[in-house]
């Protein structure tokens, strides 16, 4: 009965963790930009853990990987 209810919090965690993913990306960026490596490497690995909560969440949307997976890994 409450389904839609579960899936809106499900659609806000995943675009909650979307934003937060490009957040890092672009600190990250600057980072790197500014002669930072190692800034750059932790913001980096960060991404990468909140992209695998990302996936997660896709998962258990059943949409199987994110749409940019191939480009990603390939």
């Amino acid at each position: 009965m409450f389904a839609w209810l579960r899936r809106r919090k499900v659609v806000n965690e995943q675009r909650r963790l979307e934003r937060l993913h490009l957040q890092l990306l672009e600190q990250a960026r600057d980072l790197q930009r500014n002669g930072d490596i190692q800034g750059f490497a932790a913001k980096t690995a960060e991404a990468a853990a909140v992209e695998q909560q990302l996936d997660a969440v896709l998962l258990g949307l059943g949409q199987g990987t994110a749409p940019n997976d191939a480009n990603r890994r390939g």
